[in-house]
């Protein structure tokens, strides 16, 4: 298996749009592997206290809609 620099070098070798191509594919990649942790600390408990903490939150009206805090200037 080829070490991480030379995966660089080849990579610098490659035409513009097989780059980017490649940077969507390691981008899908990353995303999938996010999922799997959250699903993976879903499954374990690790959330639940974040999960009570939101829904205590929504229940006492201790929220603000996205848009809000998406553009809070």
């Amino acid at each position: 298996m080829p070490n991480l620099p030379e995966i660089e070098t080849a990579i610098k070798q490659l035409p513009e749009n097989d780059v980017r191509q490649l940077a969507a594919w390691l981008q899908d990649y990353l995303d999938d592997l996010w999922d799997q942790q959250i699903e993976a600390d879903l499954v374990s408990g690790r959330l639940n206290n974040l999960i009570l903490k939101a829904e205590a939150d929504i229940a006492a009206n201790r929220i603000k809609n996205l848009d809000e805090v998406l553009h809070n200037d």
